[in-house]
């Protein structure tokens, strides 16, 4: 399963982290976003111990929703090193998803 990031837990588990972190502000209410959900949780799987992958309820920490743009959603945002360096917003393949880490590995 993917890592719940959270207001509290997201400058710890995601801008400090020295590895890639894709990032999936989703809400339960979003059709799409719950039907991204298996992608993200798989992706979790397949990238574990080199990708930070996780989900952000925006219902549950509206400041991270603000502090980052996110007006639409689902909105996957790719952090490292504390910047982001992608976004893919609205849901998409798979392969979508892992060309975009695969182009911020390393």
């Amino acid at each position: 399963m993917a890592a719940v990031f959270t207001d509290a837990n997201f400058d710890n588990e995601v801008l400090q982290s020295e590895n890639l972190s894709v990032v999936d502000f989703w809400a339960p209410w979003c059709g799409p976003c719950i039907a991204l959900g298996p992608t993200i949780d798989a992706l979790s799987k397949e990238y574990e111990g080199k990708v930070n992958v996780g989900k952000v309820n925006v219902d549950e920490n509206p400041n991270l929703s603000v502090n980052y743009g996110v007006t639409s959603i689902p909105c996957v945002l790719f952090i490292k090193n504390g910047q982001v360096v992608d976004k893919q917003v609205g849901a998409a393949p798979r392969s979508t998803f892992e060309k975009k880490i695969q182009q911020h590995l390393g």
